[in-house]
Order: C-alpha cells, then structure tokens, then sequence
C-alpha cells in the first residue's frame, strides 16, 4: 500500500466524521447529528462529492457517504471538516452490510452516484441496483423512499430500467440526458468519475424510483434474461464482422 493511503487511512481513524465499522449504530443516527432530520445515503461515495454537495443544498438533512474505501473518502471528510459542514458524516463498510448500522425506515433517501456498472453479465449481482442489493435497502429505507442513480454507463441505466419493470418498481424519473432534460441544481453536482467519462457516452443518465413493499424473487428469470441479451449482441457482432472481413484466397 502507498504512503499516501497509509497516511489517508491514519487520518480518518481520528475524524470525528468518519465512522469505521461502528457498532450499535441502528437507530441512534439521531444522537450522532444532534437532530432528528432526514437521513439520506451516498453509496458508493468514493471522494465523497454529492455526500458534501448535497449537504451544502440541505442543511435540514443529514448526508452520510458509504464507502470500503477509506483513502477515498478521506476528502470529502476532510472538506467537511474545513468547512464546518455538520450534516455530513462517512461510514466505512460493505454495502451490503447497511442493515448493520440502520434500522427499519432510518433512511429517508439513498443516491447512487457513478458507480461501477459491472459489465460482465457473470457479474450482475454486484451491481448497486440488483434487486438483492433492492432488498438490502428496503430493510432500512422509509416507505416510499426514494432511490437515485446517477450514471454514465448506457448499461447499467438499461439494466435499472428493466429491474424496474420487470420488478414493479415505481418510477419518478427518467432522464437518458439529464443536463439537457433538466435544470436541477442537485443533479449538477459532479463527481471525480463523472469528469473521467470512462463509459465515453458523453451524457449523464438519471434515474429515481421507489420499491414496492414486496420485491418478488424474479433474479433467476433476470439472468437468463440478461444472458439471452448478452447471446444476441455477440450474435450481431459477429455478423458485422464477418461482413467487414475480406474473403480469404483460396487455392484452385
């Protein structure tokens, strides 16, 4: 591991912001913040960005950034420190560990703000908004909560979109162009992914839906859904390159 992070990691072990693997957490946010306001999520926060944006928007809400990362999220900590920004707060864990450290209906709202879209179909459990990541986040979102993806990747857009149909989700939102569809002053806070542009789309897609009280186990026919997707663009594929390629020279 580098310096850098050696030094990154020591520093958040003394921020009063930053919470490692806590324990006991369900249910006493409140005590933390001192106030009883909303609590909404940033998973997969990285550098910590919309945590801090959105708490600069909100100061009657309260922004905590979930990471594993701890050398990431070390600089909206400390930009939260330097600023005095109050309603903020990090959480070092797993993502699928949030029933841990929230109780039922503790968490008003949750983003998920450019995170990796997980390409391979072999890996599409580990995208953030799989229905057993869904699950995870009904046992601590409020009734009618509202989920926010935010994400450059064509992919994961067009795979939310079909868990949400194929699911009954409830959608809000849908921008395929968010900064031309719309003006809203939270959707122009940016990332340091975002900047990247490493999907290379050159638009940001927009997507807010809530759940339904029972998200039915539907995952089995997703994949074999996602698989015959997959099956029928290789397909396409290889007719394009067939038809590119010369014909070979055979001997007579």
């Amino acid at each position: 591991m580098g310096q850098k992070k050696l030094i990154r990691f020591a520093a958040i072990k003394t921020f009063p912001n930053v919470l490692e693997y806590p324990e006991n957490m369900q249910g006493k946010w409140a005590l933390h913040f001192n106030n009883e306001h909303n609590i909404v999520l940033e998973l997969a926060c990285g550098r910590g960005e919309y945590t801090v944006g959105l708490a600069k928007l909100f100061a009657d809400s309260n922004f905590i950034g979930v990471d594993i990362k701890g050398n990431r999220m070390y600089a909206g900590a400390k930009k939260c420190l330097d600023e005095k920004i109050a309603n903020a707060a990090f959480l070092r864990t797993q993502i699928g560990m949030l029933p841990n450290y929230f109780s039922s209906g503790e968490v008003s709202e949750i983003w998920i703000t450019f995170p990796d879209p997980q390409l391979r179909t072999s890996r599409a459990r580990r995208r953030l908004t799989h229905p057993g990541f869904l699950r995870c986040y009904q046992q601590i979102l409020k009734p009618g909560g509202f989920i926010h993806l935010k994400t450059d990747s064509p992919d994961l857009y067009g795979f939310t979109k079909k868990v949400i149909e194929l699911y009954g989700l409830y959608c809000v939102e849908d921008f395929d162009n968010a900064y031309e569809q719309t003006n809203s002053e939270v959707l122009k806070i940016k990332t340091h992914y975002e900047s990247l542009d490493i999907a290379g789309s050159n638009r940001v897609f927009y997507l807010k839906f809530s759940l339904p009280d029972v998200i039915i186990d539907k995952d089995n026919l997703l994949q074999e859904i996602l698989k015959e997707t997959e099956n029928q663009e290789k397909h396409v594929v290889n007719k394009v390159s067939e038809k590119a390629s010369p014909p070979s020279k055979r001997r007579t």
